[in-house]
């Protein structure tokens, strides 16, 4: 492993380890949330938590392609949460 050597890499480190940890969170209120709100709103955040891991990835290794998938990813996890959270509210999708 490479250790960062510039302030920007440590901000960097820092900000992934973060993101990754909240990411890790809100995989567990998935796993253990006591109702389906908690779990469509836990799905939400981790939609937004790896979109924000796709932008630091893309900021880390300077490629442009992390950030129009990132706003790919973020089309479809409001698609999918809109549609999950709709499904769970009136048991259809689709009127």
């Amino acid at each position: 492993m490479i250790l960062p050597s510039g302030l920007f890499e440590w901000a960097l480190l820092i900000a992934i380890l973060s993101v990754s940890v909240s990411q890790v969170m809100a995989m567990v209120r998935l796993v253990i949330g006591p109702g389906t709100g908690d779990r469509i709103l836990a799905l939400d955040t981790m939609v937004i938590n790896a979109i924000g891991l796709i932008v630091l990835l893309g900021i880390a290794q300077g490629s442009e392609v992390y950030f129009e998938a990132a706003l790919i990813f973020a089309m479809l996890g409001f698609v999918s949460t809109v549609a999950y959270a709709r499904f769970i509210l009136r048991g259809d999708i689709i009127e």
